[in-house]
């Protein structure tokens, strides 16, 4: 496998920093005692990484050792940062930086929840990232409903000692269907010994499913954590990920899943990212899929790394008394025009979505989680800065989402909302951002702006920009020295302006108001030409104010002008 990776790391290596990392990885891989055929399931992975004690059968570790996808991260994103936690953000787009926005929201939970219970441990949530699109291709691309427990199970091959770890059923088949011996189960690939004594409660719902999403990525982060391994040193950090599968090629992938999503990533909806389609058990290891390639037969029952949907075997139970969420037939907005939001960047929406749950006659649910998910390539977050919030409907069946809060990127996304553990139809909502905006300006000062000719006025020009009658930050503005007030094309003669060369420019432009909305103009110098000059300031959203200068000869009459005179200016 080493040599496969290995031959996709030089076409990149020189300007990729998960190259980098990846080939000092590899470097660690091809130490004595590291042979091709075994995988690199080693007792050692290079002299500086204590590996945990592993048993013949693989249940030491998190998933017995279970076959993964194994298809690399892509090595051109654009200039990558050589620093491990800071860096350009990589390409947008599904098969790449995309998470689907439960699974995203899962990980990030996990990552909150050890950052109070084991802060020690510094586990950042790309490393729950890594090791799920390692294993399940992100729970196959998101196929999860509003709760996080995946469409259907994901199950690895059983580990029967055929090609894998043998290791005999030890949950009598409640977690894998399967009572003869044990598999992997779930978005991050437990076995079920493992999961009997790490499994947890993510979602709040009273039971550890390795089924859900949020269960499964806090049971991985509690089970990286353990034996006070620290996440932020690199001993801790390859110790954990191979306790979790011992493999040296397990971790050189791992470890360039954790970089890449360092990089940048964004969520996109459920059930939409794409989906891994190599595995370390079908002998085509970090193939890249080419346009004419056949398409793949079906995978098998039972294929490993994030498997396929496989019916639950066990007996159907008898019907589970009714729930408020299976009365409820679809979702409507409750609000007035909250389907379309809109807000300046930087601000908090207005308006709140807020969402009624009803039955198939129209009747309000009460007592209903209603989960609201912000889709798209935005900042935007709830107040807090959640990207996920789930709000129970009151008594009229109403639930309202926390305030949106807007970030600086513009354009339009999405808000999702869909009913907690039950499949209905929801309703999108769209909010869009835009530009900063200001609707006045005015001067600061009033003190006559005049200068003679040849000199420099001893006043700069200082505005200040409010939007209905509040400060605007930020707000993006252009000053143009016009012929006249009603011909706004640029004067040739008069005041200018110097660029960082000493030339004469009578137009500026990617002027910004400051954090109090002020906006302070450079210097202005006169030419020759005598006379009373307009100078005009515009912003985004509209405001516009045009000021008088005028460059006249100094009078003998009167006391000193306080603008130098021609020759002193040059």
């Amino acid at each position: 496998m080493a040599a496969h990776i290995g031959r996709r790391l030089r076409k990149g290596a020189a300007t990729t920093a998960v190259a980098a990392a990846a080939v000092a990885a590899l470097s660690a891989s091809q130490a004595p005692g590291a042979t091709g055929e075994d995988h690199g399931r080693q007792a050692t992975a290079g002299a500086s990484t204590p590996v945990p004690e592993a048993t013949a059968d693989g249940s030491a570790n998190a998933t017995g050792n279970s076959p993964y996808y194994t298809d690399l991260p892509p090595l051109n994103s654009p200039n990558p940062s050589p620093s491990p936690t800071i860096g350009t953000p990589v390409s947008r787009g599904p098969a790449e930086a995309g998470i689907p926005a439960t699974v995203l929201d899962a990980y990030k939970k996990a990552e909150a929840e050890l950052r109070t219970s084991k802060p020690g441990c510094n586990l950042p949530w790309q490393l729950l990232a890594a090791i799920g699109k390692v294993e399940s291709g992100h729970a196959r691309g998101g196929r999860v409903d509003a709760d996080g427990t995946t469409l259907g199970r994901i199950l690895g091959p059983q580990l029967d000692g055929n090609g894998f770890a043998l290791i005999k059923d030890t949950d009598h088949g409640e977690y894998d269907g399967n009572s003869q011996y044990d598999q992997a189960v779930g978005p991050m690939q437990f076995i079920p010994s493992t999961w009997a004594w790490a499994g947890r409660d993510g979602n709040g719902d009273g039971k550890a499913d390795p089924n859900n999403v949020y269960d499964a990525a806090l049971a991985a982060g509690h089970y990286l954590c353990r034996n006070d391994w620290d996440m932020s040193t690199q001993a801790g950090l390859h110790s954990a990920i191979l306790s979790y599968n011992n493999s040296q090629d397990y971790l050189n992938l791992v470890l360039s899943w954790l970089e890449y999503y360092r990089k940048g990533t964004h969520s996109v909806p459920d059930g939409t990212g794409g989906v891994p389609s190599h595995r370390s058990d079908d002998g085509s290891k970090h193939h890249t899929k080419k346009p004419s390639d056949p398409p793949k037969t079906k995978p098998e029952p039972g294929k490993p790394g994030g498997g396929k949907d496989t019916p639950d075997p066990k007996p159907p139970k008898p019907p589970a008394p009714p729930t408020p969420s299976d009365t409820v037939d679809h979702l409507e907005d409750a609000g007035t025009g909250t389907t379309k939001l809109t807000a300046m960047a930087g601000d908090a929406f207005a308006q709140r979505i807020s969402t009624r749950a009803e039955s198939k006659a129209g009747a309000a649910v009460g007592k209903v989680r209603i989960r609201f998910t912000i889709t798209g390539d935005t900042d935007a977050t709830f107040v807090g800065g959640e990207t996920v919030a789930t709000i129970a409907t009151d008594a009229k069946g109403v639930a309202l989402a926390p305030a949106l809060q807007a970030g600086e990127k513009t354009g339009t996304f999405k808000i999702t909302t869909a009913v907690v553990g039950h499949q209905v139809k929801g309703v999108d909502y769209t909010a869009t951002v835009t530009a900063r905006a200001a609707d006045t300006l005015a001067r600061t000062s009033d003190t006559p702006l005049t200068c003679t000719p040849g000199g420099e006025f001893a006043d700069q020009v200082q505005v200040k920009a409010t939007y209905k009658g509040a400060v605007a930050d930020k707000v993006a503005a252009t000053a143009t020295l016009i012929k006249s007030a009603d011909d706004a094309t640029e004067n040739d003669k008069g005041p200018y302006f110097k660029d960082a060369d000493g030339k004469v420019v009578r137009t500026l432009t990617d002027l910004r108001t400051d954090d109090k909305g002020l906006l302070t103009l450079p210097k202005l110098y006169a030419d020759d030409t005598t006379g009373t000059f307009l100078l005009r300031i515009t912003t985004t959203g509209g405001a516009t104010l045009t000021v008088e200068l005028k460059v006249a000869a100094a009078d003998a009459s009167a006391s000193p002008s306080p603008s130098p005179s021609p020759s002193a200016s040059s």
